[in-house]
């Protein structure tokens, strides 16, 4: 069975981390986003995988060809989009090799997705489709999916499992049928892309999927349990790796083994830290010297933080410098950039050095 991850995006939102990589390569946990899809497909015995990719393609290439092991296992490679296709119009470009059912997931998002429950729901139900469903308490920034226990029954705004009736993208509370959402990840048959048009940027959500849904066609979809996180936005991944430590051991994440955890904290091996840090994540060759506070944040590798410097809320891409007694709240700052200490950073946004 061939498993398809979704990485052409560019991540505009997650500026300016994704100045210098696209948003599957940003880090939760210290691994990249697209390995959690990647390790829930190879989990149902997905051994062949394709990566569509588009914005800075050569990183993931890289990156991919880590996943291919020498007994042949798995067999990871990537498909370069010369221009932008969509969802459906990416994965469309793959048609010739998708001879059976499929599975297709987006490289941006962390969630625990059981695969296997999935595609055991596609063949009970004879579903041409089976996507992936999300609960959400305000399905207002989200597209929702209407629900029926039959093909032809009326939309049930209780069900968290049955055949997909509607869709409606970002609803008011008045217009909201139901609040689950769909998680980006989907079971396929080969015949559905024969509603993709070729050569021509399409979008599953607001193109393919309803036009399915016009023609009769039988589509399925089953809520997730555990996480979900689309890690759109730079303090998205401080929530996600809030949430992942917090339930680290009853979700099917593991830690890089050059990891470890300690009292809420998750650091490289190689991490130097002289100072107080609480709720964070540290990655290789950061450090952290004395009198310096690192709370609630994320840095990536390399970052050193100065005596006496404060880091809360943010996230610090490679390599920043955080000089003595320079304080930092609710920030995003982009790799290499070196911080004065004349001034503090509050709500900013840096990409080049000031």
């Amino acid at each position: 069975m061939l498993g398809i991850i979704m990485a052409g995006g560019q991540g505009s939102r997650l500026m300016p981390l994704t100045a210098t990589r696209p948003k599957p390569m940003v880090e939760v946990l210290g691994r990249p986003v697209i390995d959690y899809v990647k390790d829930a497909m190879v989990e149902a015995g997905i051994r062949d995988i394709v990566v569509t990719t588009g914005y800075r393609g050569d990183q993931l290439q890289s990156h991919v060809n880590s996943w291919s092991d020498t007994s042949g296992t798995v067999k990871a490679r990537i498909n370069q989009e010369a221009s932008p296709m969509g969802t459906a119009g990416s994965v469309g470009l793959l048609r010739g090799s998708i001879q059976t059912t499929c599975v297709v997931g987006s490289g941006d998002a962390v969630a625990s997705f059981d695969v296997a429950s999935l595609l055991a729901a596609h063949r009970q139900n004879n579903a041409k489709v089976t996507m992936a469903l999300w609960e959400v308490e305000n399905p207002s920034e989200f597209g929702i999916v209407g629900l029926s226990s039959t093909m032809d029954g009326e939309v049930d705004g209780d069900l968290r499992q049955g055949f997909i009736r509607r869709f409606l993208e970002k609803p008011s509370p008045e217009e909201a049928f139901s609040n689950v959402i769909n998680a980006g990840l989907y079971i396929l048959e080969p015949e559905v892309f024969e509603h993709v048009p070729v050569g021509q940027k399409f979008d599953f959500s607001k193109q393919l999927f309803p036009r399915l849904l016009e023609l009769g066609w039988p589509m399925y979809a089953q809520t997730i349990d555990g996480v979900w996180f689309d890690v759109g936005q730079p303090f998205e991944l401080i929530k996600a790796q809030t949430t992942l430590m917090s339930r680290y051991g009853e979700l099917p994440f593991t830690f890089p083994p050059q990891f470890f955890e300690k009292d809420g904290v998750l650091m490289a091996e190689s991490v130097v830290c002289e100072g107080a840090v609480d709720r964070a994540v540290l990655g290789p060759n950061c450090e952290i010297k004395s009198g310096a506070e690192v709370l609630d944040s994320l840095l990536m590798e390399g970052c050193k933080i100065g005596h006496g410097a404060h880091v809360v809320h943010s996230v610090l891409g490679v390599g920043v410098i955080v000089p003595s007694n320079c304080v930092v709240e609710n920030c995003v700052i982009g790799d290499g950039v070196v911080l004065e200490t004349e001034r503090p950073y509050v709500d900013e946004k840096i990409e080049h050095s000031p």
